[in-house]
């Protein structure tokens, strides 16, 4: 004798699977849109927080609740004046200074200073000979406008960022910062390849920067 029973709940789960592959796929196209999403990361830019290849995840939704801080890894729609031929490229770098912050490099300091405070940067990059690069290539200080966010590599010497777009610009603040709205999301883990998954968490050297006056 069949069991109608079991019959019945067989049939009804074949009915029902192309709506629940469905709705699976909704809720991944609408995580990828609005809350997480992977980026690959292109370029030495980073090294060797972020190597090439890595994988990170991005969290979309962090700056609709609270702003950008410094010491973050963001990635960024890149401003026109700094993308390669790509529209709409997405950049990644560290918050170094938000709105108000006053930043300062001298050679003979040998550190970026942030309101009046110097910033320790174990992050920046070393070659195989231990040989860390400068926090900068030439002496500089600029006082970052309202709503936008001064943003450097790791690699200093291979990061197209802010302080080289000021170069290039002859010191022009605005076009060498980012504007806030372009943030895509904060990185906050390298998730592949396994080998190198770890935690984007934001160095101690900014928890001693003071809010500018």
């Amino acid at each position: 004798m069949i069991d109608e029973q079991t019959e019945k709940r067989k049939s009804s789960f074949w009915r029902e699977l192309p709506i629940l592959l469905g709705v699976a796929v909704l809720v991944a196209v609408l995580v990828r849109a609005f809350v997480l999403q992977t980026f690959y990361i292109p370029s030495p830019s980073m090294e060797h927080t972020l190597n090439v290849l890595d994988r990170v995840l991005v969290n979309k939704l962090v700056y609709d609740f609270r702003e950008p801080r410094r010491g973050e890894i963001i990635v960024f729609e890149a401003p026109t004046e700094w993308q390669s031929g790509a529209e709409g490229e997405d950049f990644i770098k560290r918050i170094i200074g938000v709105p108000g912050d006053r930043i300062v490099y001298k050679s003979e300091v040998g550190k970026l200073e942030i309101n009046g405070v110097t910033l320790d940067e174990p992050y920046i990059f070393r070659n195989e000979a231990g040989e860390q690069d400068a926090p900068a290539d030439t002496d500089f200080e600029v006082t970052v406008p309202k709503d936008r966010l001064w943003v450097m590599g790791d690699h200093r010497s291979a990061s197209g960022d802010s302080l080289e777009h000021w170069q290039d610009t002859e010191g022009n603040v605005q076009e060498a910062t980012i504007p806030e709205d372009s943030i895509v999301g904060r990185a906050f883990t390298v998730f592949w390849p396994v080998g190198r998954a770890t935690w984007l968490s934001v160095p101690n050297g900014f928890s001693k920067i003071p809010d500018p006056k």
